[in-house]
């Protein structure tokens, strides 16, 4: 930072990279939780000998100068070098200003590559929000030590799997569409368990979680992380809030991030424009088109996202725009994006695995095609980002948008939309009344065919109002109790908040008493929370002595008391 730089600033506005503090002869005492914040967060300025002044008509400073800058400046390393203050040693940058005769000390502290920064405990770790320092909480803890494993951590191997654990289905379908849209890739003739090996998906006859979460069975992939999960979402109106009903749309659970991948790209052509192309995928090798832009925005999520974070990676479809939220935060600084090849990868053989079917750009320019959004439509790509989290969303250009979504009522017995609703209607009133009703008597009781009764209850299903437990034969029908549309997207709630009329704890017991055999994944399903969060609320009922589990954990069944 230049004198000329220096001085600009303090004539602008707030940032939320520079700090300014009163240090006459010794160190603010508050001076730590800054050097923390900026460490955990995207790095800054703390500049020395000049105090704040804050009023009606805003901020102003006054330039006061250090007594003793030789002292200041060397208290000021020594802390940060020894091993006392901080859990790790920090190295900053230093310059020395002279304005108005009076002497200002500058320090710049960089972003940490091995976060968290903390003083002294844990417990006192501070991250930047706005202009101000922030106790992190332990949610952001956490994904700062998770961070520590960044571009590694995918690498890793899963212990107890073997190539017997992946799902056939995607990694033949994997492999069928290298053979059609990368057919010089040498990989492609060999046997499926050299392929596995020669890619990073099997190492040392184990499974990589890159590979696991990939192309893994669903029943594995939550054995080793309860949390996984990625949702997509259609929602009637501008914001959540504004929704006319919470979605018309919600993916169903997929087995891995091929499946989910594969059935968001299909969904995501109905809200853009998606040109012919005479390759199978639609998209030619030098597309310049919007589902161009979308897919290279689906694939950056799926290959950056913290996959054992609690918050879940999900697409939202708006009237007007398009968000892709993802779990951790964007590997490079926000003002550095567009400017600069962002090549690290929090999960980099996931980025490989895409880079193999050409679906993924190479060297960071992924971004630019992100960004050509627009030139495309005119029209502003929003990026944010914290330690938690990071947000990509596209706004909607009026005239491009192409509404074009499936039929809700295919051509037969069910005349109009206005006649499908009724018959929903009807069969939510007739489950209401008995769980255990069948297609049979549902057909019979409301006068439609069996495959009208079917169609209809696979959309109830999708709009979350109905979940089916157990076997056709013997399960029950769940419909799940109403929520606000705030608790649509919240990551955790306390076991005993409101879930409608009832408890989320209720709920549980309710369910189990209906079918002792249902299983964690099937609860946390129908209830629309993580496998975790109903791990916690079934340890508590067990502790309160409302429940006992008998026999082992595949074959075993609930008790309620």
């Amino acid at each position: 930072m230049t004198k000329e730089e220096l001085l600009n600033r303090l004539n602008g506005i707030e940032w939320t990279d520079f700090e300014v503090k009163e240090a006459k002869n010794d160190l603010p005492k508050n001076i730590w939780e800054t050097v923390s914040a900026f460490s955990n967060t995207n790095g800054g300025w703390i500049v020395l000998g000049i105090k704040e002044r804050k009023g009606e008509r805003g901020t102003s400073f006054d330039i006061q100068g250090i007594d003793r800058p030789e002292k200041i400046e060397q208290d000021f390393i020594n802390v940060i070098r020894s091993n006392g203050k901080f859990n790790q040693r920090l190295s900053v940058q230093s310059e020395r200003f002279e304005i108005d005769g009076k002497t200002i000390m500058a320090f710049y502290v960089p972003m940490s590559e091995t976060k968290p920064i903390y003083i002294t405990n844990p417990v006192n770790t501070f991250i930047r929000v706005g202009s101000g320092d922030q106790r992190a909480t332990d949610f952001e803890v956490r994904a700062m030590q998770r961070d520590q494993a960044f571009g590694k951590k995918s690498n890793e191997v899963v212990f107890e799997t073997s190539f017997a654990d992946i799902n056939q289905k995607s990694f033949q379908s994997f492999r069928e569409y290298l053979r059609g849209f990368n057919p010089m890739l040498q990989y492609n003739a060999l046997s499926d368990k050299e392929f596995a090996i020669k890619t990073g998906i099997v190492v040392n006859g184990l499974l990589t979680i890159g590979g696991l979460l990939m192309f893994g069975n669903l029943e594995v992939i939550l054995r080793f992380n309860p949390d996984f999960m990625i949702d997509y979402m259609e929602i009637p109106g501008t914001t959540i809030q504004d929704a006319s009903r919470r979605y018309t749309f919600r993916i169903q659970e997929q087995e891995n991030i091929w499946e989910y991948y594969n059935v968001i790209l299909q969904r995501l052509r109905n809200h853009v424009d998606n040109p012919y192309s005479p390759r199978p995928d639609g998209i030619a090798p030098e597309d310049n088109s919007q589902i161009y832009c979308i897919r290279e925005a689906l694939v950056n999520m799926l290959a950056h996202a913290d996959y054992f974070s609690e918050i879940h990676s999900t697409v939202r479809v708006f009237d007007d725009h398009i968000q892709f939220q993802n779990a951790g935060r964007f590997p490079v600084d926000l003002e550095m994006v567009g400017r600069t090849l962002v090549s690290q990868p929090r999960n980099p053989n996931l980025l490989r695995f895409f880079k193999l079917a050409r679906i993924s750009e190479n060297g960071g320019y992924g971004i630019d095609k992100i960004l050509n959004w627009r030139n495309l439509t005119g029209c502003e790509v929003d990026i944010q980002s914290d330690i938690t989290k990071s947000e990509v969303t596209f706004n909607l250009p009026r005239r491009g948008l192409n509404r074009q979504l499936p039929p809700v009522v295919n051509q037969g017995e069910l005349q109009d939309a206005a006649q499908e609703r009724e018959a929903a209607e009807t069969i939510l009133r007739l489950i209401k009344e008995n769980d255990k009703i069948s297609i049979s008597e549902l057909t019979d009781a409301i006068g439609l065919s069996k495959s009208s009764i079917n169609r209809i209850i696979s959309k109830l299903k999708d709009d979350g109002k109905l979940t089916r437990i157990g076997t056709a034969r013997n399960g029950v029908w769940l419909l799940p109790p109403e929520r606000n549309d705030s608790e649509m997207h919240s990551v955790v709630m306390e076991p005993e908040t409101i879930y409608g009329a009832e408890t989320l704890s209720q709920t549980i017991l309710k369910m189990i008493s209906r079918n002792r055999r249902i299983t964690i994944v099937e609860i946390a399903k129908a209830c629309g929370f993580s496998r975790s969060h109903i791990d916690k609320i079934l340890g508590q009922l067990k502790a309160e002595g409302k429940l006992v589990r008998e026999g082992s954990p595949r074959n075993g069944f609930w008790v309620v008391k």
